[in-house]
């Protein structure tokens, strides 16, 4: 399926627009991770931990938004917007929302 944030996809006529699909994922970090990320971050460094939570919640939003397009039909999601969330001190949320479309061609 075919993924984009933009609202055409270039060279490909949208045959039908099919509705909103969106996704979400909330994650918990560790919090053995949490303490070394914060030590991390005191020194200057990168947390690796937060960001690998972070991609994983993003691909766990983007699946749950094809599984939806899927469902409707879909071959393509257009205008996708990612957000980012914290909720609290240690939860990462990730939620994804586009358009489901048919492509022709």
């Amino acid at each position: 399926m075919l993924l984009t944030t933009t609202n055409t996809v270039e060279g490909r006529k949208i045959s039908a627009y099919l509705g909103l699909v969106s996704g979400e994922a909330i994650l918990g970090a560790n919090i053995f991770r949490d303490f070394f990320a914060g030590i991390r971050d005191i020194v200057g460094g990168r947390s690796a931990a937060y960001e690998n939570e972070l991609r994983r919640a993003k691909e766990i939003a983007l699946q749950e938004m094809q599984e939806q397009a899927q469902r409707l039909g879909a071959n393509a999601i257009i205008g996708i917007d990612l957000d980012y969330e914290t909720i609290g001190n240690s939860m990462l949320m990730v939620s994804s929302s586009g358009t489901a479309v048919k492509l022709e061609g």
